[in-house]
Order: C-alpha cells, then sequence, then structure tokens
C-alpha cells in the first residue's frame, strides 16, 4: 500500500525513477480498485449497457491515467529507457510483450541519467 500510495504522492512526476515494486504494487492496487468499483456498479445499478461498464469504474480509469503514465515513465527511466518507450505498446502484440519485459527488469545499480538509484535509502526517505 505504501509504494501505491507513493505514486499518488508523484502524482504527475516524470522524472526520476521508480522501482520494480512501486510499479507493480500500483498496477496490483489498480486492478484491484478496478474490480471493487466494476463490483459496485453493479449492484448498485450504475452500469452503462452501451459501454460494458458504470460510472464509477469510469471515474476510477480516469483518476488512474496520469499517475499510471507517471509510474510507467519512471519504470522505463529505471532500465535507462526514454518515458517515450511507452509508445511501443502501439506495435500489436510485440510491443505490449517488449514493455512487459521492460517492465520486469531490473533497474540499473547506481546512478544513471535519469536520476539516482530508488533503491537507495535516500531516495525512500520520501
Amino acid at each position: 500500500m505504501e509504494y501505491f500510495l507513493l505514486a499518488f504522492k508523484k502524482y504527475a512526476v516524470f522524472t526520476g525513477r521508480a522501482r520494480r515494486k512501486e510499479y507493480w504494487m500500483f498496477v496490483l492496487f489498480q486492478i484491484l480498485i478496478g474490480i471493487a468499483a466494476i463490483v459496485l456498479d453493479s449492484v448498485l445499478g450504475t452500469s452503462i449497457d452501451s459501454v460494458g461498464s458504470g460510472y464509477l469504474s469510469l471515474l476510477a480509469s480516469l483518476i488512474f491515467i496520469i499517475p499510471g503514465l507517471a509510474v510507467a515513465v519512471r519504470r522505463l527511466h529505471d532500465v535507462e529507457k526514454s518515458g517515450w518507450f511507452l509508445l511501443i505498446g502501439f506495435i500489436p502484440v510485440i510491443g505490449a510483450i517488449w514493455l512487459l519485459v521492460l517492465f520486469c527488469t531490473e533497474g540499473t545499480r547506481g546512478e544513471n541519467k535519469y536520476g539516482p538509484d530508488p533503491k537507495s535509502q535516500e531516495v525512500l526517505a520520501y
């Protein structure tokens, strides 16, 4: 939960680096909150038939857009790739696999051109 909240503290920070743990915890909680929003939409009857989801899940998706992009860019910075590498995801199948590999790869040890190592104690003391 700490890493999920850290991503929201850095809501629109596209500089610096993010650990694998920070990225994947954000993704995990994003999925869990999305599932909860879909269930609540079904229970409350706020689902939109033509869209396939409801108002709460739509709101949750909008809330997660910018922090999700920011943490993904910082994760790419940790493996010494530019944030523009997110556009690789538009290549069908291969792009998604490549991004998955990059997101799972261990980051560069020590400082790189995007900032200090996020595993160091100085950076984690936010």
